[in-house]
């Protein structure tokens, strides 16, 4: 008997942090409000009831933006920009601070929701899932939209879906038609709604990619699709080179990785722009304690913890460079995962401007088998140099 069709959703939630904070301020809804302040900027509660806002024209600092609501996008105000800059595109958007316990519940909460409906689910973090809905007997569209009014009852949060055959082209549909979007791809789609997007819209291809096939003359996916394979390779690469070709054309075999063992935990980010690490040390830095929190976070949600750091650099000419250091006990400790990783990034020249940031932890062990093992104090990290690698 044959196995049914795939059919593969990536559920993305909408402006996630920014709609948490609706949530608590709904008197801000419509408005334009970025994610990214300090703790000393909650809102103020008035002697009648209502609350002063901090605005962003009042902000002085190097922070970056976390989120932004739709509003304050369509003011070209976006994650990863300096709030600095965008407080001169939207002087009187709204400023929250970042509230990453609720989130995190929120996050639980929607996950739950769909996991009740359809249970094989790739968790890709604190807004976004990948759901294999290929065994389930419902329609397709009825279906996803039960498990967004599911999402909804739980959270009184919005979020929008993709279908497809694969991860590929569910992660571009959940984006086509936000906010609480609901798209389906079929055969027939790729060449009528994925190849007019531009290239950046596949996930992969960053700005400096985007940029580098401009200059080739490819600015769609259409147009990469229909690109000769040899150049493609001669630019960027073998493996990248067959990767852009393949993707462009709607081909992906990824399965959901759904309840295997990780052999390891990572985040990583891809800038805007190119960054230097000493004239956007300010934001690096940012950036970088981000990514080693978000990866302590992912630990401690899936039970591990891990001994070996490292960070993941990718310059400006595409060249990537891995560091790692080894703790003498596992951990799942942000600070000290930041600490480790700070460790690895001195022991690169940053020279280059900077395209690409990741941490990533490795050697995990479940919570359980590291009871027995004594951790390291605050303020004290055991290094041992295990790899060099790049």
């Amino acid at each position: 008997m044959n196995p049914p069709p795939r059919r593969i959703a990536h559920l993305d939630m909408d402006a996630f942090y920014a709609s948490v904070e609706l949530l608590r301020y709904p008197e801000l809804r419509g408005q334009p409000v970025v994610i990214g302040g300090r703790s000393d900027q909650q809102p103020v509660l008035l002697a009648d009831g209502s609350r002063r806002f901090a605005r962003l024209r009042d902000y002085a600092g190097r922070g970056v933006i976390t989120t932004a609501t739709y509003e304050a996008r369509a003011l070209g105000a976006f994650s990863a920009m300096g709030i600095m800059k965008a407080a001169r595109l939207a002087p009187e958007a709204i400023l929250l601070p970042v509230d990453f316990a609720a989130y995190r519940h929120y996050s639980r909460l929607f996950k739950a929701a769909v996991a009740a409906i359809a249970p094989q689910i790739e968790d890709r973090g604190i807004d976004e899932i990948y759901v294999d809905l290929s065994e389930l007997p419902e329609p397709t569209r009825p279906l996803a939209q039960r498990i967004k009014d599911a999402v909804r009852a739980a959270t009184g949060l919005s979020c929008s879906i993709g279908i497809a055959a694969n991860k590929l082209l569910a992660k571009i549909g959940s984006d086509l038609d936000k906010p609480d979007g609901l798209t389906l791809l079929g055969a027939d789609d790729l060449a009528r709604r994925i190849w007019p997007l531009p290239v950046r819209k596949i996930n992969g291809i960053g700005p400096k990619a985007s940029d580098r096939l401009a200059v080739l003359g490819i600015h769609t996916i259409g147009e990469l699709a229909q690109a000769e394979s040899a150049s493609l390779q001669q630019h960027f690469g073998r493996s990248y080179g067959a990767w852009l070709l393949a993707a462009a054309n709607g081909i992906d075999d990824r399965i959901l990785v759904t309840s295997s063992e990780p052999k390891s935990i990572s985040r990583e980010t891809t800038f805007e722009r190119d960054l230097h690490a000493r004239d956007d040390r300010a934001a690096l830095s940012e950036v970088f304690t981000d990514l080693c929190t978000r990866v302590a976070e992912d630990l401690r949600r899936k039970g591990y913890v891990g001994r070996t750091i490292g960070i993941k650099l990718r310059f400006a000419d595409f060249q990537t460079l891995t560091r790692d250091l080894t703790l003498a006990s596992a951990t799942a400790d942000a600070q000290v995962i930041r600490r480790a990783a700070g460790e690895c990034v001195r022991r690169v020249r940053l020279e280059r401007r900077i395209r690409l940031l990741g941490v990533r932890v490795t050697a995990l062990s479940t919570l359980e088998g590291a009871a027995t093992e004594q951790p390291p104090r605050q303020g004290e990290l055991a290094l041992s140099d295990e790899s060099d690698a790049g």
